[in-house]
C-alpha cells in the first residue's frame, strides 16, 4: 500500500471526516511510532508505523474486511430511516464511514455477510463472471427429488421466465426436517427461494454458510462479528 496521508488514514480508520482528523492532528492528539505529529499530510508508512490518536492505537489499513453473522430482522444496507441495518450492528471499534455490505441478505436470511469498503473486492464476490459460490443451508417445506437436484443442477427457470446458472446441491435433513444445501454464484433478488418455488416447494429457513471456501464458524453467534484476517479472505476466491 505505501505512504499515505496521515489524515486520510485517521478518517479511513477512526470512523471521522478528513476536516475532522486534521482538527485532531492539530490539537496534538495524534502520534506516529510514539512522536507527536502536527502535519496533517504527514506520509505515514502504512505497513511499518504505528499510530495514536487519543489513545487509540492502531496499524493504518487502507480497507477493512468483516465477517458478519447476520441475524433475522436485520436488513442488507447501510442506511434506513425504520429498520436496523447490518451497519447499524457493526461495533464502534471496526465502523467506517463508507463500510457496506458486499450484496444482500433477505431481511429473514441469517449467514455470513461481508462488510467492506473496497469497492473493488466487493465487485469480484458479487459478479457472476468471477464465480465465487456462495453456500446455503435452506430448510424445506418438503424434501427434494434426484430430479428436483438434476434441474437445479442443470439451470432452472424462475417463474418469470429468469434463468439460473447451473447450482451444486446436496440433499440432507436438520433435526428431522428436509433439508438441502446449495452452491450459487448468482445474487438474484430471492433467487435461493425462488429457485426452490419453482420446484413447488417452499423455504422455511435460509442461511448462508459459506462464500468461497469461507467458512462462517461455529465460535460466531448470530449477530456478532470480527475482521477477516488476510489468509481468510483469500478463502473466499477459493473454491472447495
Amino acid at each position: 500500500m505505501g505512504l499515505k496521508r496521515l489524515d486520510k488514514l485517521i478518517a479511513l480508520n477512526c470512523n471521522v471526516s478528513r476536516k475532522e482528523a486534521r482538527t485532531l492532528i492539530k490539537d496534538a492528539a495524534v502520534t506516529v511510532n510514539g512522536r507527536c505529529v502536527l502535519r496533517a499530510e504527514e506520509l505515514v508508512d502504512v505497513e511499518v508505523d504505528d499510530i495514536d490518536v487519543k489513545g487509540y492505537n492502531f496499524t493504518a489499513k487502507e480497507h477493512i474486511y468483516i465477517m458478519l453473522n447476520k441475524p433475522q430482522g436485520v436488513i442488507s444496507a447501510t442506511n434506513d430511516p425504520r429498520k436496523e441495518t447490518v451497519i447499524d450492528i457493526i461495533p464502534p471499534e471496526l465502523k467506517r464511514r463508507s463500510l457496506f455490505p458486499c450484496g444482500r441478505l433477505d431481511r429473514d436470511t441469517t449467514g455470513l455477510l461481508i462488510i467492506t469498503d473496497d469497492g473493488a473486492l466487493a465487485h469480484r464476490i458479487m459478479s457472476p463472471s468471477h464465480h465465487v459460490y456462495k453456500t446455503y443451508e435452506a430448510v424445506l417445506k418438503a424434501p427434494i427429488s434426484n430430479s428436483d437436484i438434476a434441474l437445479l443442477e442443470s439451470g432452472i427457470t424462475l417463474a418469470d421466465g429468469t434463468e439460473c446458472l447451473p447450482a451444486k446441491v446436496r440433499a440432507f435433513t436438520v433435526g428431522g426436517a428436509p433439508a438441502a444445501e446449495i452452491k450459487i454464484k448468482e445474487g438474484k433478488y430471492h433467487q435461493v427461494k425462488r429457485m426452490f418455488a419453482a420446484l413447488g416447494n417452499h423455504v422455511e429457513h435460509l442461511r448462508r454458510t459459506r462464500i468461497g471456501a469461507l467458512h462462517l464458524g461455529p465460535d460466531l453467534a448470530e449477530g456478532d462479528c470480527r475482521e477477516l484476517t488476510a489468509e481468510e479472505l483469500a478463502l473466499v476466491f477459493t473454491d472447495e
